[in-house]
């Protein structure tokens, strides 16, 4: 592989602590979410502290943000919603944000933690695709961080 088709591939960072979520995510987006788009690497994260460490890693490397984050909401503890609205208030850019849902009326505590997209369980392969998609669409400094 040349340097070029690694550095065009989609960084996707998805967070659960449970490792089966981790994998269905992996599985339902799969290669590629849309045709045309690149293919995907993966950052699995099962706590919240690793979603840290995997973002402050790659910016002191000089390496460009995740192109997606794809957080379960149902998370203990600081689940994905709430760790979608702290990166929010603490980078300076964070990136489009996919929740993980229980179900499609926590659609309204999406929208406090400002994700792009919601995909409610049972989850979905063309349900995750096209929301993969779609926040896509909205990473390139569309989202500020406020306050």
């Amino acid at each position: 592989m040349t340097d070029q088709a690694a550095s065009s591939r989609l960084d996707l960072l998805v967070f659960s602590d449970d490792a089966n979520v981790r994998q269905e995510v992996i599985t339902g987006v799969g290669r590629r979410p849309a045709k045309g788009l690149p293919l995907v690497r993966w950052t699995e994260c099962a706590t919240a502290e690793g979603v840290r460490l995997a973002l402050k890693d790659r910016a002191a490397e000089g390496r460009a943000p995740f192109d997606v984050l794809i957080f379960d909401a149902e998370v203990k503890g600081l689940g994905g919603m709430g760790l979608a609205h702290e990166l929010l208030v603490e980078l300076d850019q964070r990136p489009p944000v996919v929740l993980l849902t229980a179900r499609p009326q926590d659609a309204w505590l999406s929208a406090w933690a400002k994700a792009q997209t919601i995909v409610p369980r049972p989850l979905d392969p063309m349900a995750l695709q096209e929301a993969v998609t779609s926040a896509l669409s909205a990473r390139r400094g569309a989202v500020v961080a406020v306050g």
